[in-house]
């Protein structure tokens, strides 16, 4: 036999590049450039949109940071009580008062101080 046997070979791979970020895609799995090049754009779009989910979560948190951490109703000033039994507490001063009608009436001296 000899060495130089003649293959009848194609050269079907195929590269993508997303020129405005840099992000390429290949494929060289399938008979022909046609199906290679649907593979690649599927793989590119797919990276793509996987990029744009990060920069969106990165965003988020970029913004989460920014915002007072803790729970809802952390920043607590006063506590009202009305029922079983009636009373308002005011967490900055620590000051009780069991008048819960005359603090919803507006009377806060007792409060301020």
């Amino acid at each position: 036999m000899p060495a130089d046997k003649h293959v009848n070979k194609t050269d079907s791979a195929v590269r993508l590049t997303h020129i405005p970020t840099g992000i390429v895609s290949q494929s060289q799995n399938e008979r022909s450039q046609t199906q290679n090049k649907e593979t690649a754009a599927k793989i590119l779009q797919a990276r793509l949109l996987e990029r744009a989910v990060e920069e969106h979560e990165a965003e988020l948190r970029k913004l989460r940071g920014r915002a007072r951490g803790g729970r809802l109703g952390a920043i607590r000033i006063r506590s009202y009580v009305l029922h079983p039994y009636q009373m308002v507490k005011d967490h900055r001063t620590e000051v009780e008062t069991g008048n819960t009608a005359a603090v919803l009436d507006g009377d806060l001296d007792t409060f301020i101080s």
